[in-house]
């Protein structure tokens, strides 16, 4: 039950993390943005995660989840319903920096839930089927969210709907979550301090090359429908068809990346190797692009996918990583990158579109890909300790000590 409502919570928060990628023409028209300026509308959630992922994570490693979860999509759920009232991208934007700021506290709250309900021998399934409901929402959404907006709630629509899935994820939350039985009393610290985990080589190394991955994530998964849209004048609704069924692929993939990990005892083995197929999948895509349009369509639709399939396992290797107690904060530092990553891209895309075409932005991808491949280059797994889940609590009248 545990990993279904953090499954149902993600889903709501990509749906607009994520599904909003399906209405950027919309959002273009409704407030007046051009390409590379709707993508600095998109990448402004991503910025507003980053200030507070750290943070939340470190709270949920002392308060449990449920408190840290709920608390987070009833707040972005109230910026979303605000986004709805305004018609100013400024004050859109704000607003969205909000809701990504609140639903932050979901990406590592619900990854902990997982660590501390699941053996190490069903964690990578476990978690991967948690990180599938990103993709799984963003499908939902690129279905929806379309039809919502060209129909009488237009953009305002949109955000209504986003909210009211927020709500909805909060309440399961309160319902339903727990800590496990030999979980620790709320409000207890951790042996290791933050600092400790903020200082940890390979949880370094691991966050550069999950947030060099994240740019062929979004490059495909916010440009898809204008790629094929803008670029090759296919129809918004078949476009957005598509980017829902690149992201049902990417959910498949997560569930297989998931049991491979389990099956070969490695995260990072299987990531370096999806890391290579992102990379020749996004070269292939830039080499399609002048091509017909359902070549590139067969081409670049499995390379987005592939480019969403290996979250769980950097989130998975990065609480195996961590010192006691300090599981979701790793997973913090680990997402703080990947957020990072997502920030920036969108708006580099756009700006590398407008200024040398979709063939440049797609090639863009690949480099990053390959970049990433050289970073996770002989990194190691952590060593199976379950006692890295639950925190391993210090002494309340003693010098804690790293």
């Amino acid at each position: 039950m545990v990993l279904a409502v953090g499954t149902l919570a993600q889903a709501a928060t990509a749906a607009y993390f994520l599904g909003l990628a399906a209405v950027t023409p919309a959002l273009r028209e409704h407030f007046g943005l051009s390409l590379a300026q709707v993508g600095v509308l998109l990448g402004v959630i991503s910025a507003g995660i980053v200030t507070t992922l750290f943070a939340w994570g470190s709270a949920a490693d002392r308060f449990g989840e449920r408190g840290v979860m709920a608390i987070g999509l009833i707040g972005a759920a109230a910026a979303l319903g605000t986004t709805a009232l305004v018609a100013s991208p400024v004050a859109a934007g704000a607003l969205l920096i909000v809701a990504g700021a609140f639903g932050a506290s979901v990406n590592a709250a619900s990854g902990r839930a997982v660590l501390t309900w699941f053996p190490a021998r069903r964690r990578g399934l476990a978690m991967a089927v948690r990180q599938t409901s990103v993709p799984v929402g963003a499908a939902v959404a690129a279905v929806a969210l379309p039809a919502i907006a060209d129909g009488e709630g237009g953009v305002p629509g949109v955000f209504a709907a986003l909210a009211a899935g927020c709500l909805l994820a909060a309440v399961a939350v309160a319902v339903w979550v727990r800590e496990p039985p030999n979980a620790p009393d709320r409000g207890s610290r951790p042996a290791a301090k933050a600092r400790t985990v903020l200082a940890d080589r390979r949880l370094q190394r691991l966050s550069l090359g999950g947030a060099l991955l994240v740019v062929p994530q979004f490059l495909g998964s916010v440009f898809l429908v204008e790629v094929l849209h803008t670029g090759h004048g296919m129809s918004t609704a078949a476009a957005g068809a598509l980017l829902a069924a690149m992201q049902v692929l990417s959910a498949m993939g997560r569930l297989g990346s998931g049991v491979w990990s389990d099956r070969v005892d490695s995260r990072l083995g299987p990531l370096r190797i999806v890391a290579v197929a992102v990379t020749i999948g996004f070269a292939l895509s830039a080499a399609a692009y002048a091509g017909p349009t359902g070549l590139l369509a067969a081409v670049l639709v499995p390379a987005a996918a592939l480019a969403v399939s290996w979250n769980g396992l950097v989130f998975t290797a990065a609480g195996e990583l961590a010192p006691p107690g300090r599981a979701a904060t790793a997973m913090a530092v680990s997402n703080t990158a990947n957020y990072v990553g997502a920030a920036v891209t969108p708006a580099l895309g756009g700006v590398i579109a407008d200024a040398a075409g979709w063939p440049a932005m797609l090639a863009t991808g690949a480099v990053a890909a390959a970049l990433a491949v050289l970073t996770l280059r002989g990194l190691r797994d952590g060593a199976d300790q379950p006692a890295r889940c639950l925190p391993a609590t210090a002494p309340q009248n003693t010098r804690n000590r790293s």
